[in-house]
Order: C-alpha cells, then structure tokens, then sequence
C-alpha cells in the first residue's frame, strides 16, 4: 500500500521544485530575452543569403539567450532594493525573499560561464566577445552606473540592448558590417520612446527609489516631446534598410504602417497624457520592434517564399 504521508511529502517537494524552477525563470527575465533572441535570430539569417547553418543557428541562439538571463539575473541582485520599493517589480524572487542574492547570484555567473563557453567553442571568439562586452554593459555598466547618474541613462545604455543582431550577425560572418550596425541603430533609436513611455506611468515610483528617469527630471511634458521626436527619428532610420538595398518594398510598406502606428500613438501621448495611454504607447512599441524584425526577415526570404510556392502550385 502507498504510505499517505509520504505521497503528501512527494507532492509537497515536487510543488516547490516547480515554484523554484519559476522563480529562477523569473530571474531571467523570459519575455525581454525572448525579444533579444528574436532580433539575434533575424541578425543570423540577414548575414546569409540562404540558410544559416543548424549547428551555429542552435548554438548562437542558446549562447546569446543564456548571456542575456545571466544579465537579467545579475540586474536582479544589483536593483533589488529598488525593487522591492517599486510595485512594477516588487514581486520579483529577491524581494519577495523566494530567492536569495547567493543563489541569484550563483545562478546568474553559471549561465553566463555556459554562454561563454557555448559561443566562444560552439560559435567563434568574436559573438562571444561582444556578447560578453554586451553583457557587462547592461548588468553592470548600465544597472550600476548609468541609471542613477544621469537622464539620459537608457540613452546611452541602450547601446548594449541594441546589440543582439550585430551578435547573430558576427556568429555567422565571423564579422561585423554596414547593414548589422544599421540593425543597431534600429533598436538604439527605439529604445528611449520605448522605455520613457514606461517610465512616464511609473514616474512616481522612480522618484521613490531616486532613479533620475526623464519624466522625474524634466517632467512629463518634456518627456512627451521627446518620445515624439524620437519615435520621428525612428521612421527615418527604418527606411535606411530599403535606401541600402538591404530589403526591398514588401518592407518599406510594412515599416510604414508600423511608423504610422508609433506616430501616431506618440502624437497622442504628446497632446493629451494619460497614464493609460502611455502604457498603450509602451505595449505597442515592443510589438513594434518584434512586427519590424519580423518584416526584415519575411522580406529577406520572400523571393524563396515565392519559389517555393510556385514549386508547390506547379
């Protein structure tokens, strides 16, 4: 017969292995790495006029991934105080107290030593330099320095957030060009109209933790104007792909009606604020960026797209 208590037991660990696996997922940050791998992924297949390589493909994908948990994870012990502070994020597994710094921190430095080994004996020496460059841009150049320094800390942070498709392109060219960096400048372009409308809902909580974000500093206004004029400069930054002949018009069209979209919702958020619409602002823009990549990737592959039809049809 099956002892009771010791099925109640089982059950009992095997509950809480399961909500630790969550709250080390948590650390990593899951959706804002699974963005991150998504651009590095369209990066790998941009670099190739055909097929990337599966061994590459799979290696590049999971080393960048990893790296990015372990920057997440590592952004997690160094900002858990104003973290616990912030209702955004106060149900994060440090301050909860599910996990403690030790094991954040264990957790964080084993993922980063596999995506190193991963890129650098998988994939070549170059990913796994800017990955770790990238690396310690955010978790630490970022988190502890830039983000309490200045205003314009996601400005000039967001250089190591932009990096993902120069990484997927250097792990299959074993090299850096012109039309990587202009996927670079997409996301460093995107990312201060994405974060600001962010932080213009949560203002309140970042002048709590003292976080000197731009709508703390400069006021809303300010900010609005900002988000605008950025997201402007992002429409003419998208058409650079097709004026290089890196896409073609299936593209441009796409780009368009997403600008549109961004366009517009800033142009709102700038004549009449509303906490619900800046977070309508801020939701778009991450579907912005992944519907763009998306776009480049489809555009890149349309004329196999299109052969592989007619070879079906006919």
């Amino acid at each position: 017969m099956t002892d009771p208590v010791s099925s109640l037991s089982q059950t009992a660990r095997r509950a809480r292995l399961q909500a630790l696996a969550r709250e080390y997922l948590e650390l990593g940050k899951p959706r804002v790495v699974l963005l991150i791998v998504f651009t590095a992924v369209v990066g790998m297949f941009l670099a190739v006029p055909g097929m990337v390589p599966w061994p590459t493909l799979l290696l590049a994908t999971l080393g960048i991934g990893l790296a990015a948990s372990s920057a997440a994870s590592i952004n997690h012990v160094l900002d858990q105080r104003a973290d616990a502070v912030m209702a955004r994020t106060r149900a994060r597994p440090l301050p909860t107290g599910q996990l403690n710094t030790r094991q954040a921190l264990l957790f964080a430095l084993v993922l980063g030593a596999l995506a190193m080994l991963i890129l650098a004996l998988g994939v070549n020496a170059l990913t796994a330099v800017l990955t770790f460059l990238s690396l310690i841009g955010y978790a630490v150049i970022y988190t502890v320095f830039l983000k309490y320094a200045t205003p314009q800390n996601i400005v000039i942070g967001g250089a190591a957030g932009a990096a993902p498709p120069v990484l997927g392109w250097a792990a299959v060219t074993n090299g850096v060009s012109g039309d990587a960096l202009l996927l670079f400048l997409i996301i460093f372009v995107w990312t201060p109209p994405h974060f600001w409308a962010l932080a213009l809902y949560r203002r309140q909580e970042y002048a709590k933790v003292g976080i000197p974000m731009l709508p703390v500093t400069h006021g809303s206004e300010f900010t609005r104007l900002h988000i605008l004029l950025y997201t402007i400069a992002l429409a003419a930054v998208t058409v650079m792909p097709f004026a290089t002949h890196m896409s073609g018009w299936f593209y441009l069209l796409g780009a368009g009606v997403l600008n549109a979209g961004f366009i517009y919702r800033a142009a709102r958020l700038y004549r009449s604020y509303s906490d619900a619409l800046a977070k309508k602002t801020f939701v778009y823009s991450i579907q912005y960026l992944a519907w763009l990549f998306a776009l480049l990737l489809i555009d890149h592959y349309r004329f196999y797209f299109s052969e592989a039809l007619q070879s079906a049809l006919y």
